[in-house]
């Protein structure tokens, strides 16, 4: 989707154009570029900036229109391809119920924890940094103004207790995150407490999205790649897998009471 989602931009700038009336040179002289510059971008010679659609936005009026595309492309484009379909699925679902044994989930990670995982998966430096600017934006579907999407999280307690190679700050400032995300109205984070014992899905992270049409998909994560469901009998399966781990779970108060006292163990 990477190529393609640059050149339905660039398909949608000489669109937009073409709607306006505009010439290349009319364009060029109204957001103060070289014609060339606009030819480059709606040829797909060259890719097309931030301040470049931000001039188009506004000399066409369209609300915004091509800021909101560059930022999902972004989005997709630095997220791994066998991604990108859950992606488009989580970007648009009215539920998420997301369970983690090991790590923070990614939509509720600060830029220090997401970089510091990352790196632990042998990428290379500039896929790091793609990850996890992709990562944070996933996050924006919790804190838009129009219907932010309900999350309830489930984390196994060794998620809030597990040394970020050494790094105690970095984790008390994630936990601190954490709770100020658990205070947001439709997100819930419940912890699975010690006394569990052996449960239920300790061997992998899930999540389920409900989706506007009434379907629900699954996402699995593995060690090499996650696994996308879309099958009625496999989501069965994870949903019996969700409401085991959710029974296990703390309250949301007590939940959110231990979330606070391990934020405070790492400072």
């Amino acid at each position: 989707m990477g190529g393609s989602w640059w050149d339905f931009i660039a398909g949608e700038l000489r669109q937009a154009r073409l709607r306006a009336g505009l010439s290349q040179e009319d364009l060029a002289r109204r957001i103060n570029y070289s014609a060339s510059h606009v030819s480059g971008v709606e040829t797909g010679q060259r890719a097309p900036k931030a301040d470049y659609l931000a001039a188009m936005d506004q000399a066409l009026a369209t609300g915004g229109m091509f800021d909101r595309l560059l930022r999902h492309a972004s989005l997709v484009q630095g997220a791994p391809p066998w991604m990108r379909p859950w992606i488009d699925d989580e970007r648009t679902a009215n539920l998420l119920r997301w369970y983690e044994p090991a790590y923070v989930p990614g939509i509720l990670q600060t830029e220090a924890y997401a970089r510091m995982t990352l790196a632990e998966s042998m990428l290379l430096a500039e896929e790091i940094e793609q990850r996890v600017g992709s990562r944070l934006g996933r996050q924006a579907i919790l804190t838009r103004e129009q219907h932010p999407c309900p999350l309830v999280a489930v984390l196994d307690v060794m998620v809030l207790r597990r040394p970020l190679q050494g790094h105690a700050s970095l984790m008390g400032q994630q936990l601190a995150h954490l709770v100020k995300m658990a205070e947001l109205p439709h997100v819930q984070i419940l912890v699975v407490p010690e006394e569990a014992g052996l449960y239920p899905a300790l061997q992998g992270g899930f999540i389920l999205a409900s989706l506007s049409d009434g379907s629900v998909v699954a996402y699995l994560d593995q060690q090499v790649r996650a696994q996308v469901m879309h099958q009625t009998e496999d989501i069965a399966i994870v949903h019996r897998h969700w409401e085991a781990v959710r029974g296990e779970a703390l309250s949301r108060r007590q939940s959110l009471d231990l979330i606070k006292e391990a934020a405070r163990s790492w400072i």
